[in-house]
């Protein structure tokens, strides 16, 4: 069985108080266990109707909240706690990592002029604001888990700041089994059908602002 790092994390209290139990092992630095390092991918296939456009975007860094601002791969097991499976890590922290699949998933489309990072300093027709409100692993009805991902989009005109559309894309992906990789591979499933619905709404989404 994954061993599992628990972390009881009441949602509605998340930004007062997050309660985490830490096992103490006495190990000496660099003595104890290495974790594994999972990645997810880009998405590279979409609708055949994406139009082509010559805006430039920007995608800022994702805001979550502070038990999901973790390189640690979230799971849970009631709808009041939240726990990490151990020895166990994404890449990066799990926004940043949002962030540059977003930057490759819009990229891989060859239908946009520029996009980047928000900390690159590009000049751009839009930002994208992502607020990733949901990447975790999901046991709450028996059997195997699944990998639950729900993000909200603002699509943002420049240099005026103003909000001018909102999308929300969720998407549950079943596990194959309980093990850690197949959990990861659930998550690589979600995480690109989330992320093909957001690279879609914005392409129209700009377009359409940027004609009228």
């Amino acid at each position: 069985m994954t061993a599992i790092r628990s972390m009881f994390w009441r949602r509605p209290l998340a930004a007062i108080a997050v309660a985490l139990t830490v096992a103490s092992c006495g190990m000496l630095p660099g003595t104890g266990e290495p974790p594994q390092v999972f990645v997810l991918t880009a998405k590279s296939t979409f609708a055949p109707d994406l139009p082509r456009v010559d805006w430039q975007l920007t995608i800022d860094l994702p805001t979550a909240e502070a038990g999901l601002n973790s390189a640690r791969i979230a799971l849970q097991r009631s709808r009041v706690t939240l726990e990490y499976y151990a020895h166990a890590n994404w890449v990066d922290t799990a926004p940043a990592m949002v962030q540059k699949l977003l930057v490759e998933s819009f990229e891989n489309t060859g239908r946009i002029v520029s996009v980047g990072r928000q900390s690159v300093a590009l000049r751009s027709d839009f930002s994208l604001l992502i607020d990733l409100r949901e990447f975790q692993a999901e046991y709450l009805d028996g059997g195997t888990p699944k990998a639950h991902v729900r993000m909200n989009a603002k699509l943002v005109k420049m240099p005026q700041r103003t909000i001018v559309a909102t999308f929300t894309a969720e998407h549950f992906e079943a596990a194959s089994s309980g093990d850690l990789p197949s959990v990861v591979l659930a998550f690589d499933e979600a995480l690109g059908k989330v992320m093909r619905r957001i690279v879609e709404w914005t392409f129209r989404a700009a377009t359409n602002t940027a004609r009228s």
